[in-house]
């Protein structure tokens, strides 16, 4: 029997597009053993392979970069117009080089977060385009006006190419696709035990007073740790390799670790808007402390979804950057819909995947 292959195109923004669909990819794999992945994004490979127990082929490809930012928070939107009118005057060369090496290599379906040229690759190649997302880049870029109006015109074209979009919670409408199917969350799950990483990290504090930061692979810059010294009975985690040697604050440099594998042994965690860590965090049952973020249109979206389905607390940046953290001691807002949310996004992906590739 011929060996499956599937092709998965990543947009290059962050991590968060890269890890969720790591997380299908490594239940693609468990249920076809057999299935040649073929992960293309240039996040780097450790990062995959943090998801991914098994063998797959790393193509560090990039047609499409989401938004240009100096952090987590900030976004700078004339570079990001330059970069985008750059990918649409090379879209023919970038179509030309992916559909050579998909026929080349026999793929047989692309699956797609959230590459809008990956609909247009697979139509040229003459094989399916299923995509998965809570959010097109038509959606973020329309909102921002001016010459970013066309591009979401030609983006949301390109959508519209789409076969089929699965769609996780926490989303826009995604009206440009044509096919869509509802899905749970996906994400990552703990690959260790709770005793395991208390041994080797010397965490002994409590889960109450357990706090995970996390803010995406491009992280913050100037995150105020002299706050965590007005709580020095509290322990605070970072994977920030900028970080301070500060008592109470554990940086985890070891990357077969993910944020979500610590998630267990904290009471809340302070992040930036960002899906995959609100998916993986509710998923857990974790609470989140979020800083708003303005004139990023998922933002809105992702906070009504943890208002409906996790405990929480809002923060503005100026709370967050300039303020003290007494938000710390104050109590969790309690989600509208608690237990509500569909957690089996992997599954359901993954299993309808296998059944169209085998």
């Amino acid at each position: 029997m011929k060996r499956p292959i599937l092709y998965i195109a990543m947009t290059n923004h962050g991590f968060g597009h890269a890890t969720r669909t790591a997380a299908i990819a490594a239940q693609i794999q468990k249920l076809c053993p057999q299935v040649l992945l073929i992960m293309v994004t240039t996040a780097p490979r450790w990062l995959l392979e943090s998801y991914i127990e098994g063998d797959f082929i790393h193509r560090p490809r990039a047609y499409d970069l989401g938004v240009v930012q100096t952090d987590s928070l900030r976004m700078d939107k004339a570079t990001t117009l330059s970069k985008l009118k750059a990918i649409k005057q090379d879209q023919n060369s970038i179509i030309a080089s992916e559909v050579n090496f998909i026929r080349q290599n026999q793929v047989q379906l692309i699956l797609a977060d959230i590459p809008f040229l990956a609909a247009e690759i697979a139509r040229v190649a003459g094989i399916p385009c299923w995509m998965n997302s809570n959010f097109g880049w038509d959606f973020i870029y329309r909102e921002w006006g001016g010459e970013f109006i066309e591009i979401a015109d030609w983006i949301a074209g390109c959508y519209a190419k789409c076969d089929r979009l699965f769609r996780f919670p926490f989303h826009e409408p995604m009206s440009a696709f044509p096919s869509i199917t509802d899905v749970g969350l996906p994400g990552g799950s703990p690959h260790f035990k709770i005793d395991e990483l208390r041994s080797k990290w010397g965490i002994c504090s409590s889960v109450d007073k357990t706090v995970l930061m996390t803010f995406g692979g491009l992280g913050l810059e100037e995150i105020p740790y002299h706050n965590l010294k007005r709580y020095p009975d509290w322990q605070f985690i970072t994977f920030d390799r900028n970080a301070p040697d500060i008592p109470n604050l554990l940086l985890v440099n070891d990357r077969k670790y993910r944020p979500v594998d610590f998630m267990p042994l904290c009471s809340r965690i302070i992040s930036k808007p960002g899906f995959s860590t609100f998916a993986e965090a509710t998923k857990s049952g974790i609470p989140i402390i979020s800083v708003t973020r303005e004139g990023f249109a998922e933002a809105k979206f992702l906070h009504a979804g943890i208002e409906n389905y996790n405990y929480h607390q809002l923060i503005t940046p100026q709370t967050f950057f300039e303020g003290n953290w007494d938000f710390l001691s104050e109590p969790l807002k309690a989600p509208k819909f608690p237990g509500a949310i569909p957690i089996d996004g992997n599954e359901k992906i993954a299993s309808a995947v296998v059944n169209h590739i085998i």
